[in-house]
């Protein structure tokens, strides 16, 4: 029996492989204008993704003390508390995301050259673009881990011939920050040269363009270790002297009948239901369903002016309650996302934000007086007296991010702000909330340490692939 079970078995194992080739992507490489064209609303169709439309404003701001997560999921409980753990499943979805948005530029940047029947100055928009779209998806990435994967090589043929070859690309290391805001770098300055010039057109401001390559460069500079002041001035001038301008009137930046503005540098623009950028993420930070995701906080409640109040938190009458707005009879909601059928539109960069970064460069380079200057700029155009003058650099940037909170607010910002400062556990560290006329500390603020200002990278991404280290303190 045993021998005969033997040959049965060798007669069934065939060893010798049926092909060489084990994966094919059908959509690649790119061959005709149809396939980049394809390949290149790919690339923008990730500011439709999770990512951009929901998990990007629960970091910046319920991580921060702009906003409480809201909702029901512990996953974000998790990032709002700063007990984030390897299986939270956000951290490993937004890992993925933004490695695949990374991967989809790849495809563009590495093969749109070959496309016959697709002239050159397009070619080299295509490439302006989908560099920069790259640059700013490591950048969150670095900003949120640290080390992160470079890979620049799109995968679309796995055989037994060129698994060695394209092994780094599959299993990736991750790379020092160092090294990652270098290559961020490059291909900021690839789409300085190659992506669409900014016009004042709302088209324009709906692409990565090269006024959007001069945004996303200050803000590299003032994040990458050992910040480059000289450089984030030199590159705010260059958007500050682009052609931009504030809105006189700050509630039309966000009332939806004013897109693409004169202050809009980078702006996602939202397509409607059912298409490829639809802007699904009012529906649960405006608070029209019972999971009321980001509800404001008490910290930025109280310390909104007039204007920006009414344009940032609107309360609507309801018998809805959280631990922190109990029985509350008119429940705060995020109000600078207002429109509910998919075509809501939402700010990468405006000129608001780049003055303020231009202040806080000037404050490090010791020009405390201008510095001032760019912040009451700012609060000019909310009727709001200047600020008192700065007496240290210290107290500049503690003003500067201030500013910062106030204008900023629900727009993805503050937790990045605060980190990039090294500001985030003095900050946090201090939340309350109001109950029976009293200040009470959040329960949660004693949870954050410096191991919390970088995520875990996620355990199944570990487990699939050994080359990648997790962070310390996980």
């Amino acid at each position: 029996m045993s021998v005969l079970l033997f040959t049965s078995c060798s007669d069934v194992l065939n060893t010798e492989p049926i092909t060489d080739e084990i994966y094919t992507d059908p959509n690649a490489p790119l061959t005709s204008a149809v396939q980049a064209e394809q390949a290149m609303k790919n690339c923008n169709a990730t500011f439709g993704i999770e990512y951009w439309q929901f998990d990007y404003f629960v970091l910046g701001d319920a991580g921060s003390d702009v906003a409480y997560a809201g909702g029901d999921g512990d996953a974000f409980f998790q990032i709002d508390e700063y007990r984030t753990i390897t299986t939270d499943y956000v951290v490993e979805r937004d890992w993925n995301w933004l490695n695949d948005f990374v991967k989809r530029c790849n495809l563009v940047i590495n093969y749109v050259n070959d496309v016959p029947d697709l002239p050159q100055s397009r070619k080299d928009e295509m490439i302006g673009e989908a560099s920069l779209i790259r640059a700013l998806s490591r950048f969150q990435g670095v900003q949120t881990w640290g080390d992160f994967p470079l890979v620049t090589e799109y995968v679309y043929s796995i055989n037994n011939g060129n698994f060695d070859v394209i092994y780094p690309s599959l299993y990736p290391s991750r790379k020092p920050a160092s090294e990652v805001y270098a290559a961020i770098i490059a291909d900021c300055e690839v789409a300085l040269a190659k992506a669409p010039t900014s016009t004042s057109a709302p088209s324009s401001k709906y692409r990565a363009s090269k006024g959007a390559a001069n945004a996303l460069l200050a803000k590299v500079y003032a994040t990458m270790p050992n910040p480059n002041w000289a450089k984030v001035i030199q590159y705010s001038d260059a958007v500050i002297g682009g052609g931009y301008s504030l809105m006189p009137t700050y509630d039309h930046l966000f009332d939806s009948n004013h897109e693409g503005n004169v202050e809009s540098i980078w702006e996602i623009n939202g397509e409607g239901q059912g298409s490829t950028v639809d802007a699904w993420c009012t529906n649960v930070f405006l608070g029209n369903n019972w999971k009321k995701f980001n509800t404001p906080s008490h910290t930025i409640s109280n310390a909104l002016d007039t204007k920006r109040k009414a344009s940032t938190i609107k309360k609507f009458p309801t018998t809805f309650a959280d631990p922190y707005w109990t029985t509350f009879a008119q429940f705060p909601n995020p109000w600078k996302m207002r429109a509910t059928d998919g075509t809501q539109n939402f700010y990468i960069f405006r000129l608001a934000d780049i003055i303020l970064l231009k202040a806080e460069a000037l404050a490090h380079n010791g020009d405390l007086a201008g510095a001032m200057t760019l912040v009451n700029q700012v609060r000019t155009r909310v009727a709001l007296p200047n600020v008192a003058p700065a007496v240290s650099e210290d107290d500049a940037i503690n003003k500067i991010l201030k500013e910062r909170f106030l204008e900023l607010a629900f727009e993805g910002q503050r937790w990045f702000d605060l980190k990039r400062e090294g500001k985030t556990i003095e900050v946090l560290s201090k939340q309350t909330y109001t109950k029976s006329g009293a200040e009470i500390p959040m329960p949660y603020v004693n949870n954050l340490t410096e191991k919390d200002l970088l995520w875990p990278v996620p355990q199944s991404v570990l487990d699939n692939n050994q080359n990648l280290t997790q962070n310390p303190g996980y």
